[in-house]
C-alpha cells in the first residue's frame, strides 16, 4: 500500500515534519510493507516558510528588524535563489511568539518589523515575496509596516496651535502619527514615500475575515491578542479611519475583501500599501510541494493538525488536503490532537483519529505528542492490514 502523510503542525507540540515522521514510524510498526511518502504542509500560518523552503531547496537569510514592541531583533526568511523568491512569515517579526503573555498589548504592537523584512528582501533583488499571515500579535491594519516602507500618517493641526505658531513666527510641522494604533482615529492624511520599488507580493492567508466590523480583525481575533472589551470599539474605529483615509488614493475598498482582516488587518495593509495579492495559504504551499501529483501516486492520504474544528473548514490544511484527495478519488484520514463533533467535518474524512488521551491534561498530551502519534500510526497500520 502506498500512503501519503501530509499534515500541518500540532501547534505548541510538533512541527509538520515531526508529525508526519512520527505517524509514519507508527504505521511501519504494524504495516512494514507500506510505502510511505511524507509532505509536511502549512496554510499561511507559522511553519509556511519552512515548508516551502524545504520543498524548493531554499536557504535562510537574516536581517535586522523590530519586534511588536519595537525591540531590535534578528529576523529570518527563506530565500529561493533560482527564482529570487523570498518566503517570510509576519510572525517572525510581529508574532505572538515574540512576546511574553504579560506583554500582549495590541494598541502598542506594531507590524513595523514586517516592513523591514520586506525592504531587506527587495534590496536583495527579490522578484516575488510570499508572506504568511498567521500568529500575529498586532491589530494595526499594516500601519506599522507601511511606516517602515516610508509612508507618513498625519493628523490635523488645531486652529489654536496654528495661530500660536504664526504669532511666534514659527513654522508648524504637521503632527505625524507613529502609534499607538488607537491614535489612528485622528488620522487626516497619508503621504506616499517619494520612491518605493517593491517586487510582487503575495499574502498567504488561512482566514476570510474583512478588516473591521462584526467579523473583522479586532472583534474576532483581538481578544486572543489581549484586546480588552473597552478597547474593541476604539481599535475598530481606528481601522475604519485608516481605510477611509486611504480609499481616495487607491479607489478600491480593500477593507471588505476576504482576507483583509488576516493578521490584525495586515492583509488590508499589504493590499493597500504594497499592491499585494491575497491567496489562500494552502494553495500556495500545495503548489510548492507538488501535492496533487503526490496524491495521484498513492492509495491513501493522511492529514491532520492539532485541533479539528469549524475553523478547519475555512482554508486550513486538513480541509484543503481532504478536498484535493476527494477530487482525485483517494480516501483520506485525519489525525488530530482533539476534534469536535461536527457533521461537516466527519463527512470530509473517511476516518478521524484523535491523538489525545482522555485521562491526560492538554499539557500532558502535548508533551507526549510524538509518542501518541506513533501509537495512532500503529492503530492506522493495523486497521489497514486487517489486524485492528
Amino acid at each position: 500500500m502506498r500512503i501519503l502523510i501530509a499534515p500541518d503542525k500540532f501547534k505548541g507540540a510538533l512541527d509538520a515534519r515531526e508529525v508526519a515522521e512520527n505517524l509514519a514510524h507508527g504505521i511501519r510498526d504494524s504495516l512494514p510493507a507500506a510505502k510511505i511518502d511524507i509532505a509536511p504542509m502549512a496554510d499561511g500560518g507559522e511553519g509556511t516558510a519552512e515548508v516551502i523552503c524545504n520543498a524548493l531547496g531554499g536557504s535562510w537569510m537574516k536581517c535586522k528588524a523590530h519586534d511588536p514592541l519595537d525591540r531590535e531583533i534578528e529576523a529570518r526568511y527563506a530565500w529561493i535563489d533560482q527564482r529570487k523568491l523570498a518566503v517570510m512569515e509576519m510572525s517572525e517579526a510581529a508574532g505572538m511568539r515574540r512576546l511574553q503573555p504579560n506583554e500582549y498589548d495590541p494598541d502598542r504592537a506594531s507590524t513595523f518589523g514586517v516592513g523591514e523584512m520586506i525592504l531587506d528582501a527587495a534590496k536583495r533583488g527579490a522578484n516575488e515575496i510570499i508572506i504568511g499571515l498567521g500568529g500575529s500579535a498586532t491589530n494595526d491594519g499594516g500601519f506599522g509596516m507601511a511606516r517602515a516602507l516610508g509612508f507618513h500618517f498625519c493628523t490635523s493641526i488645531s486652529l489654536f496651535a496654528y495661530l500660536g505658531a504664526r504669532l511666534r513666527g514659527r513654522r508648524l510641522e504637521v503632527p505625524e502619527l507613529t502609534g499607538p494604533v488607537s491614535e489612528l482615529q485622528m488620522l487626516e492624511t497619508i503621504k506616499r514615500p517619494k520612491t518605493l520599488a517593491l517586487p510582487n507580493i503575495v499574502a498567504a492567508v488561512d482566514v476570510q475575515n474583512p478588516l473591521y466590523g462584526e467579523n473583522g480583525a479586532t472583534r474576532i481575533f483581538g481578544p486572543q491578542k489581549g484586546v480588552k472589551p473597552n478597547q474593541v470599539e476604539q481599535l475598530d474605529i481606528a481601522l475604519i479611519r485608516l481605510s477611509d483615509m486611504w480609499l481616495p488614493a487607491i479607489e478600491y475598498d480593500y477593507a471588505n475583501k476576504p482576507g483583509a482582516g488576516a493578521a490584525g488587518g495586515l492583509g488590508f495593509g499589504l493590499m493597500s500599501f504594497c499592491g499585494a495579492k491575497i491567496q489562500p495559504g494552502f494553495e500556495i504551499v500545495a503548489e510548492a510541494v507538488g501535492l496533487e501529483a503526490k496524491i495521484r501516486n498513492v492509495d491513501l492520504v493522511i492529514t491532520g493538525e492539532g485541533s479539528l474544528d469549524r475553523q478547519t473548514l475555512s482554508g486550513k490544511t486538513p480541509a484543503g488536503v481532504a478536498k484535493l484527495a476527494r477530487k482525485l478519488g483517494r480516501p483520506v484520514y485525519a489525525v488530530a490532537g482533539r476534534a469536535t463533533e461536527d457533521q461537516e467535518l466527519n463527512e470530509l474524512f473517511d476516518k478521524i483519529y484523535v491523538v489525545g488521551e482522555p485521562g491526560l491534561s492538554e499539557k500532558e498530551n502535548m508533551a507526549r505528542a510524538a509518542e501518541l502519534l506513533q501509537k495512532r500510526g500503529r492503530d492506522i497500520g493495523a486497521s489497514l492490514s486487517g489486524r485492528a
